[in-house]
């Protein structure tokens, strides 16, 4: 069968430089002595993975470009695909403590993907023993994979596959029944022929959903004409809205999701994710008044939001999402407040213009067409800086499982993911949760955020705001206790 570059995972592509890496790491860290043996070697790591490779689409296939790239590309199966190419095997470099570890991961992640195989691989760094609260003998798996192949759902699905639910070696999902179809590799006069088919259907497909998104189109103009609160809808200047550089810069902190359970009952309706950008707005606002830079809007977040329909996992590469932005209320003091003013946010941004003019915008690309979808890519990173900013910064919160795994019978302890940035957005927080934990991971570089660690320190202030709040409302105290500010 031909599979063709869907037109959302192939904006990932274009808008790819040598500053703007387009994927995704994510990376665990294992304890061996769970294994039947007590220890894992690097060839059962291999061997695990060869065994899965059945299981998802993207292990095997590679990127296909269609000539002058009158079309988007195809992908097709690797006939020249070898396991021991994708997964590379190191330690970590002296004092091997938690900053070395987040500084060779920033380093690792601003590495490009050879695009001349599938786009994934794997690395394995051992000599983690100097890394605070991490088993002894730990090590850590480093996935990287282009987000051409995959968003954060399918990330997950692909991190599935890999995993077991016991030392034992039982897989997490059912793979015994996964059959992935071969992928043949597309001919050079048909490709060109439904290139031209593409091109000339483009507008006819792109009018039909115009007509289709009519009243939804129509509600937004409406809106945006009688509304007289330009200045709620101004999104501000900050440090994060500049041009990338690839010195990329990563850490992060972990908090456990029982506490963001109790945090959300301080406001009616509130969820885990209203909790999460309650912590982010918080952080950020204890950052940016310590630099004398906090604006008197408020930042306003990009969150993206899964578009497969839910318990479907027949779809487990490539994207589909749409996204909402929401301001989360950094001009607000008083925590339980922002929590407050980010519920009602979110709540009207999921329904409102932001949510709905993202799905609509997605809908449209679907039918913009391979050339246009380049140059507008190259376009958005050429301007990225200018006075039209469409956020401050991403937040994606990506709920993983809540039971431990193993991987060649090692019990994972902890997930992190480090995210692609773009000019004019050069700041990422994602929030994997995994085994009733909740972890922070902060993507920047070095010229925007070069103090990244008083960064990780102000959201867990922030959390500790809040978590004294809940305090407060079981004693009735209306005390809090301080918590402690340093500037590093």
């Amino acid at each position: 069968m031909l599979q063709q570059v869907k037109a959302q995972d192939a904006a990932f592509l274009y808008m790819e430089t040598k500053d703007n890496l387009t994927h995704i790491t994510g990376f665990g860290i294992y304890d061996p002595s769970t294994a039947p043996d007590g220890h894992v070697r690097f060839k059962d790591i291999i061997a695990h993975v060869q065994g899965r490779v059945h299981a998802s689409p993207i292990f095997k296939r590679r990127l296909i470009h269609v000539p002058l790239e009158l079309d988007y590309p195809y992908w097709a199966d690797d006939p020249s695909f070898d396991i021991e190419h994708h997964i590379r095997h190191a330690a970590l470099p002296k004092p091997r403590d938690w900053r070395q570890l987040c500084i060779h991961m920033a380093r690792y992640h601003s590495q490009p993907l050879d695009m001349n195989r599938p786009p994934w691989e794997m690395y394995v760094l051992e000599g983690l023993d100097n890394v605070e609260g991490i088993p002894p003998g730990s090590f850590a798996i480093v996935t990287k994979i282009h987000h051409v192949a995959v968003d954060g759902a399918a990330a997950m699905q692909f991190f599935a596959a890999l995993s077991d639910q016991d030392a034992h070696g039982t897989p997490s999902i059912d793979i015994s029944s996964i059959d992935t179809p071969a992928c043949d590799q597309p001919g050079l006069v048909k490709v060109v022929q439904r290139a031209v088919v593409n091109n000339l259907t483009s507008p006819v497909r792109m009018a039909g959903t115009v007509a289709r998104s009519a009243p939804m189109i129509a509600g937004l103009l409406k809106k945006a004409i009688s509304s007289d609160d330009n200045k709620e809808n101004e999104i501000p200047d900050t440090r994060f809205n500049r041009d990338v550089s690839p010195h990329k810069m990563f850490d992060a902190a972990s908090f456990k999701l029982a506490d963001f359970k109790k945090i959300r009952t301080l406001v009616p309706g509130a969820t885990i994710n209203d909790v999460v950008l309650a912590i982010c707005a918080g952080g950020l606002r204890r950052y940016l008044k310590s630099h004398d830079e906090l604006p008197t809007e408020p930042l306003v977040a990009w969150v993206p939001i899964n578009a497969r329909p839910k318990g479907s996992a027949s779809d487990a590469s490539g994207n589909n999402i749409t996204a909402m932005t929401a301001a989360i209320h950094t001009d607000i003091a008083d925590p339980v407040k922002r929590l407050a003013a980010i519920r009602a946010t979110t709540e009207s941004s999921k329904e409102a213009k932001s949510g709905v003019s993202a799905r609509v915008m997605t809908d449209l690309s679907r039918h913009v067409p391979s050339a246009t979808q380049m140059l507008a890519a190259r376009l958005i990173n050429r301007v990225g800086t200018g006075s039209r900013r469409a956020c401050n910064l991403f937040v994606s919160n990506v709920p993983g499982p809540q039971v431990p795994v193993y991987f060649a019978g090692a019990k994972q302890v902890s997930n992190y993911g480090l995210a692609p940035l773009n000019n004019g957005m050069g700041l990422f927080i994602s929030t994997p949760s995994y085994n009733g934990q909740m972890t922070f991971g902060v993507t920047s570089t070095r010229e925007i955020m070069p103090d990244i660690a008083y960064f990780i320190s102000c959201l867990e202030e922030s959390f500790g705001e809040l978590s004294n709040a809940v305090s407060n409302v079981k004693t009735g105290s209306g005390k809090r206790r301080k918590t402690k500010t340093a500037k590093q």
